[in-house]
């Protein structure tokens, strides 16, 4: 049996803290949380925080105690103990937020209580914070609060302009600058930008007024800075890995698509690529990323089918003839290039003007939107067609350098442009080829070359015909 009068020395303090890392101590030493939170307000910072961290493994998995808990008023104890310190340091600020984390995963009731004491005033302090260490539970606080049918409510508040919106900036910015890429912040910001749909709301609000923090590849004046490209990346990782738990919605699949537009738009396409994402040019990265996004949400599949798509809504706005564009005013793939120099020699004035890749990687992921929204859509098929798109893609069956698995993708667009679609495949038959452009990979999909006998021209053909 422990004494309360123990809880005071920073021995049985530690002691007590280990034993309460198991379900059976926990149970235990239930006692303990109430006297416990009693010697909080006067605890001096090595007693604070260790009573913090003994209040933490209290609560964790533990209903009793989290009921107790908040029956207690221990999340206002909490708060205010913290907030009495001359200055909240990364180590008590983490630890009260594990403690706090741990009380809400216990109900809706303790979720109130959590974000009652913390919202808006104590966050703000918290999010001041600037420590990779805080990050994390400062997410799982705010993640767990914003759960649930009542949490859609504190959620709505928290991206609220004058209240919650400049605490999520805080916290994009924090995380960005330390890199921080746990699960809680990407499940936070799921939540906020694809499930709830306030993905605007929070890319505008990441708007910079600082100069120093804008960068955008090389024009001036697109207002993208490091935390917008960090945000896309967030949700871009999280889609292409887990796109069975997301529900993505049309709005914020146009949201992404307008700023893919956007950054297309500011982005210098002068500057050959020397690296793939992240480059460290903002304007870039949002420009990648928001392709990223594109590729995966043209990829995605609503469970239910009476649900739009929302790449259905995509192609309404007249994407794949634009990101056909981008890819045509591209130079052509290092392969073709070489090719056309070895005929050619020097004299290619049509590649005098030509754009280049912004990053390594970057006419892989407009093939890859492309090939995707080609997927089971004849629509798309017969567009691609009467935008003279077919020899376009064709060429991009190739190796490319800076381009990793630029073939795959070109040959998976070739092979979702011809299936099941007549007018394509004849199309194909009768190309007479005049540029270098066929590898053997081809016949990978069903098509081979043959010289045509009049003209002395090669032309891809049906390996059936």
């Amino acid at each position: 049996m422990w004494r309360a009068e123990e809880i005071e020395d920073e021995g049985t303090l530690t002691a007590l803290m280990e034993a309460a890392k198991t379900r059976e101590g926990r149970a235990a030493l239930s006692d303990a949380l109430a006297d416990t939170l009693c010697l909080l307000p006067a605890s001096p910072v090595p007693l604070l925080l260790l009573r913090l961290r003994l209040i933490r493994n209290l609560l964790a998995g533990d209903s009793n105690n989290q009921r107790t808990f908040v029956l207690l008023w221990g999340p206002a104890a909490v708060v205010s103990s913290v907030l009495a310190l001359p200055s909240l340091t990364p180590d008590v600020a983490r630890a009260a937020l594990q403690a706090l984390g741990n009380a809400a995963l216990g109900g809706d009731q303790n979720r109130e209580a959590v974000w009652d004491a913390l919202f808006p005033g104590a966050l703000r302090e918290f999010a001041r914070v600037w420590d990779a260490g805080v990050v994390d539970p400062f997410c799982m606080v705010l993640d767990t609060c914003c759960s649930g049918k009542a949490g859609r409510g504190r959620l709505q508040e928290l991206c609220h302009e004058d209240m919650g919106l400049p605490i999520l900036v805080e916290l994009v910015t924090i995380a960005s600058r330390v890199g921080h890429k746990e699960e809680w912040l990407e499940w936070l910001l799921i939540k906020i930008c694809v499930e709830e749909e306030m993905f605007e709301i929070l890319f505008t609000a990441l708007c910079s007024t600082d100069s120093a923090e804008q960068s955008d590849g090389g024009e001036s004046g697109s207002g993208f800075t490091a935390r917008h490209s960090f945000l896309l990346g967030t949700l871009s990782k999280y889609l292409t890995e887990r796109p069975e738990e997301v529900i993505v919605s049309n709005s914020f699949a146009l949201h992404v698509s307008n700023v893919q537009k956007h950054a297309a738009e500011i982005v210098d396409f002068t500057c050959r690529a020397s690296s793939a994402l992240p480059t460290g040019c903002p304007g870039i990265d949002v420009l990648g990323y928001s392709l990223l996004l594109l590729k995966d949400i043209c990829a995605w599949e609503p469970a239910s089918s009476e649900t739009e798509a929302p790449v259905d809504s995509l192609l309404q706005t007249g994407l794949v003839k634009r990101l056909l564009k981008y890819l045509g005013d591209l130079e052509p793939p290092s392969t073709i290039r070489k090719a056309m120099a070895k005929e050619q020699g020097d004299q290619q004035p049509a590649l005098a003007s030509a754009k280049v890749c912004p990053y390594n990687g970057y006419r892989r992921d407009l093939v890859a939107v492309i090939a995707n929204c080609l997927h089971g859509r004849k629509q798309v098929q017969d567009e691609v067609r009467q935008l003279n798109g077919i020899i376009l893609l064709l060429q991009q069956c190739v190796i490319d350098e800076g381009n990793a698995y630029l073939r795959e993708w070109g040959l998976f667009a070739v092979k979702n442009l011809l299936e099941g679609n007549v007018e394509n495949q004849k199309e194909v038959s009768e190309l007479q080829m005049q540029e270098p452009i066929l590898t053997p990979e081809i016949a990978d999909i069903g098509l081979r070359v043959e010289i045509d006998k009049k003209t002395g021209h090669p032309k891809l053909v049906n390996s059936s015909s």
